[in-house]
């Protein structure tokens, strides 16, 4: 029986898009079922206690912007530190991934697209015809999907993986949920990896004892 990866992410999010081929190739070796769950970056963010990145301190924004580099490097990956088309509203183009699943379509070739269009392509997607253009080249109905991810449907199931994500201590992109246990960023791979070859049980919070 295939084991479950519950996979946070939005678009906007450079690190899901620099992780996403590592956290596939996983997938494939550990006959893992990813469940994909967009989430509102802004929205978590109120929520959990994080910051936009234009909020933070300088020196926190420069350095995300070293480590950007180095995982360019690492990962083997081209693309740009600041797109043409980026920061934007990933409500529609996170909701398409939604309609596909509230549709029985992989959404895969699409998730791949779209994260290659934001990072490489310097893409807007935050604009329906663009989202069309990239859901049809990889083999799903565009039109359909698009105009469905705006539907009050898929907002609603948008706004419960923002739900589920806090329930779940989840509190930014990307997020891989294995057994209920959080790795929180693509530089975690390596030690979900290390927990599927283990076979371990899942770590769980301690809180500190009360004095």
């Amino acid at each position: 029986m295939s084991r479950r990866i519950d996979y946070y992410f939005s678009f906007q999010s450079p690190w899901a898009y620099i992780g996403h081929q590592s956290l596939r190739r996983l997938a494939d070796t550990y006959d893992l079922k990813l469940i994909y769950k967009p989430v509102l970056l802004t929205g978590l963010f109120s929520e959990t206690g994080g910051l936009p990145l234009a909020k933070r301190h300088p020196a926190r924004q420069h350095y995300r912007t070293v480590e950007l580099q180095r995982w360019r490097d690492k990962r083997g990956l081209d693309f740009k530190l600041w797109p043409k088309h980026w920061p934007f509203d990933a409500r529609l183009a996170d909701g398409v991934v939604i309609a596909a699943l509230a549709a029985g379509i992989d959404p895969e070739p699409y998730v791949q697209r779209a994260y290659a269009a934001v990072w490489e392509r310097e893409l807007d997607l935050a604009q329906p015809e663009v989202l069309i253009e990239l859901a049809d080249a990889a083999g799903l109905p565009g039109e359909k999907l698009v105009a469905q991810a705006g539907s009050d449907e898929i907002r609603a199931a948008y706004e419960q993986n923002r739900l589920d994500a806090i329930a779940g201590d989840v509190f930014g992109s990307p997020a891989y949920v294995l057994d209920g246990e959080v790795f929180w960023g693509q530089d975690r791979i390596e030690l979900l990896e290390d927990a599927l070859k283990s076979g371990r049980g899942p770590y769980r919070p301690v809180d500190r004892a009360p004095i």
